[in-house]
């Protein structure tokens, strides 16, 4: 017998959720076998198990909160077809494994006290083919296991089919409480999936992600600890849409990875950092950390909320190395297979809201980083070229969110004129790399 414990998720995380269970009890399950997920603040990580038996308990719930190193499920000695009765060749049912020699018949009445007597006269054998979390919730809840559905093949009943029986039978109060608890209750929120009703009009409730949740305290928070300022100024994306027109074809043949914006963007941020070292710093108490590595943050949108993983040392990366990198990371991000390191650290962040149409924004930092720069939509603009001229050209609104603690507000804007004049250069972007 051996304990389904939660691992360790490194050492910013303390705890997690557990988001589902992929086995139930009574499953056979082998060394390696996964056995449920477990919701953290970054990524979600598979439990699994440690060797070979059947699940005889589950000890906590989806949906419940649960610490590194605690015990969630119990994985015990045999197989699923000695865990349960074998009518067809004469085995003993669990009921009788005590030791009785009494034939498989008369195994019910032993079981039968395990459970509150059926008051409609139900078979009490059902509680032979329960499991003893199941018996033990049945017992605390006072719900007759004649009445519970199982949901395995073979009819033995779990505990989380005696919760969820339960769930659905929610005037059922415990044998113990007394008639007076039984009178109506004031309105209280519903729970998920229902619909609770404000000034008769339908609304849904529903629970938050632990993901949601860490991502709403880190955006409070960093609002709340940085003196936060956000600078603006516009790109004209002629020379780089150009460049991909004439390139694309022959760079997608020759490095098996299409030529986007990201590249260009990471390639011009790098080397304004270069330039104005603060933005790639960060604050450690009263002194300054100034990096000389350049790992840079990609915000991805994922299904459970937004997400950042981080390209290593982007500087000694070449244009399609970061493409393809970048497309990796966004595609580990959507299947919500990120591991924990791909997302830690980072220097600098780049988020880009052009993909879903904005046009300008003020992104919020990625704290402790001091940095972080906005794409937005392309959209044709008429542009004065002199004092006579004016043209429809292909603009981009580009902005800077910066920790003014220590990032004055003249270094600022400078770093973003830098990143401008690279974009709208790109032939010194190679320069830069």
């Amino acid at each position: 017998m051996s304990e389904i414990k939660v691992p360790d998720l490194g050492e910013s995380i303390s705890e997690g959720t557990i988001y589902k269970w992929l086995v139930k009890e009574g499953d056979t399950v082998g060394q390696g076998d996964v056995l449920a997920e477990l919701e953290t603040d970054k990524v979600n990580l598979e439990i699994s198990a440690e060797e070979d038996g059947v699940i005889s308990s589950i000890l906590r719930q989806a949906g419940e909160n649960v610490a590194v190193g605690e015990a969630i499920g119990i994985i015990g000695a045999g197989t699923a077809g000695a865990a349960a009765p074998q009518a067809a060749d004469g085995g003993k049912p669990e009921a009788a494994a005590a030791g009785s020699d009494a034939p498989a018949a008369a195994a019910p009445q032993a079981a039968a006290p395990a459970v509150p007597a059926a008051p409609d006269g139900a078979a009490a054998g059902t509680a032979a083919l329960a499991s003893p979390g199941a018996r033990k919730l049945a017992r605390a809840r006072g719900i007759d296991l004649g009445e519970v559905s199982a949901r395995d093949p073979i009819g033995r009943i779990a505990a989380a089919d005696v919760k969820d029986h339960g769930a659905a039978r929610p005037e059922a109060a415990p044998p113990s409480a007394p008639p007076a608890a039984v009178k109506p209750a004031p309105a209280k929120p519903a729970a998920a999936g229902s619909a609770p009703q404000e000034d008769g009009k339908a609304v849904e409730r529903k629970r938050m992600s632990r993901r949601r949740l860490t991502i709403a305290s880190r955006l409070v928070e960093a609002q709340q600890t940085a003196a936060m300022l956000t600078t603006f100024n516009e790109v004209d994306m002629t020379a780089i849409l150009d460049l991909r027109k004439r390139r694309k074809d022959a760079f997608k043949e020759k490095h098996d990875v299409g030529l986007g914006f990201m590249s260009f963007f990471t390639k011009a941020v790098i080397g304004a950092l270069k330039a104005y070292p603060l933005l790639n710093a960060e604050i450690d108490g009263e002194d300054l950390l100034i990096k000389k590595y350049y790992d840079i943050g990609i915000a991805v949108s994922a299904k459970e909320g937004l997400v950042v993983p981080v390209v290593r040392d982007a500087d000694r990366l070449s244009f399609p190395e970061i493409e393809r990198r970048i497309g990796e990371l966004a595609s580990k991000a959507r299947a919500n297979t990120l591991s924990l390191p791909e997302l830690q650290g980072g220097t600098f962040t780049i988020t880009n809201g052009g993909v879903f149409g904005s046009l300008m924004s003020t992104p919020i930092l990625n704290t402790p980083q001091v940095g972080i720069l906005g794409m937005h939509k392309i959209q044709l603009r008429p542009i004065a070229l002199d004092e006579e001229r004016t043209a429809n050209r292909p603009m981009m609104y580009i902005a800077l969110s910066y920790d003014h603690r220590i990032v004055d507000g003249s270094e600022a804007v400078s770093f973003l004129v830098k990143v401008k004049e690279l974009l709208e250069d790109p032939e010194a972007l190679l320069l830069e790399g």
